[in-house]
């Protein structure tokens, strides 16, 4: 698991019959100091934030397994 940190911004606010759209900044700890911005569809800020860091660990992984 890479350390990271989030902040998400609300884009569209979700509703009881919708979803919302969350712009999620995540940015690792070092070594691992990249940056990544994800767009993403969730429930909640929460939720969209633990997507935006599920989602950099997975592409962080696979970009430090390839080099």
């Amino acid at each position: 698991m890479i350390l990271a940190n989030a902040i998400v911004d609300v884009e569209r606010e979700p509703t009881p019959v919708g979803l919302g759209v969350f712009r999620v900044e995540v940015w690792g700890r070092e070594p691992n100091d990249y940056v990544r911005v994800y767009t993403i569809e969730a429930k909640s800020d929460t939720l969209a934030a633990q997507e935006g860091l599920r989602r950099f660990d997975a592409e962080i992984s696979l970009l430090l397994s390839e080099g």
